[in-house]
């Protein structure tokens, strides 16, 4: 698979194809972010992967030659046939290949019933980043996942109480995982070069994740919608079950019904409404 810019053109021509700015088709042309993304995942034979828009195969070649066995969700249905095409004679029965939305696909046709948990390494749309994340982190979740985000995006996952970026989705994935060291990466490891800055996050499934339920997700989104109002005003203004005792709790923080979402930590929404325990 194609690991320069050159080859890159090369194949996309030979394709009649040309990158699609609106479904984010920025390919991955440095074999050392590959080799990274594979490192940080902790990849070995095996393992079960999801793939996100794996476009030309780059990064995909690499997961399989490693010995993982890939789901992969592609939306574009040319790309989508040059990788059956080419990955799939190569490696049947480990390359399982998905032609959808990653969205309503959010772990490529992978399940629980496979086996043991999967890992995720994806270099992803930009432009789903965030709503794909919050599909994830309904579970089951993954041990592990590599994402390759703008940095922006990356910013906000990881953002701490107190600040504009911290909101719902940086409760919901650091509730579920803990973030490792990641790094920049530069606009000429992508062809073509986005004008973005982007970023490669590893992030480590915590040894007691939490996964909250679908209507505890609604309410922290509608608090945070009014980041700007009192906690317990958006409570009331809802009849959120539970919201008396949780501001009791937030007062043995030293909090208060006074408190404005953003100020709230991770740890105090968690106690919001006893959410299901992850996978």
């Amino acid at each position: 698979m194609p690991l320069s810019p050159t080859a890159t053109r090369a194949l996309l021509s030979r394709l009649g194809h040309v990158p699609r700015h609106h479904l984010g088709q920025n390919f991955l042309v440095d074999g050392n972010i590959v080799r990274k993304s594979l490192e940080l995942a902790q990849i070995a034979p095996g393992d079960a992967v999801v793939e996100v828009g794996p476009g030309l195969g780059t990064l995909t070649a690499a997961l399989l030659d490693a010995g993982a066995a890939v789901w992969a969700v592609e939306k574009d249905p040319a790309l989508r046939a040059h990788l059956a095409a080419e990955l799939g004679p190569r490696f049947p029965g480990s390359f399982h290949l998905l032609e959808g939305d990653a969205v309503e696909h959010p772990l490529a046709g992978w399940t629980a019933a496979e086996g043991a948990a999967c890992k995720i390494v994806a270099n992803l749309p930009y432009a789903i980043a965030t709503p794909w994340l919050d599909a994830v982190l309904s579970g089951p979740l993954p041990t592990r996942l590599v994402l390759m985000l703008q940095q922006e995006a990356a910013q906000r996952y990881l953002a701490e109480p107190g600040g504009k970026t911290f909101g719902a989705i940086s409760i919901f994935l650091q509730a579920a995982y803990a973030a490792a060291p990641g790094h920049k990466v530069a606009a000429a490891c992508f062809y073509p070069r986005p004008e973005i800055e982007s970023f490669l996050l590893p992030l480590v499934r915590r040894s007691a994740p939490v996964v909250f339920p679908p209507e505890t997700k609604a309410l922290i989104r509608a608090c945070f919608q009014q980041r700007r109002k009192q906690i317990g005003a958006l409570l009331r203004a809802r009849e959120a079950p539970g919201a008396a005792a949780w501001l009791e709790h937030l007062e043995s923080l030293g909090l208060s019904a006074q408190t404005r979402p953003e100020a709230i930590p991770v740890a105090a929404w968690m106690r919001l409404i006893r959410p299901a325990s992850a996978a």
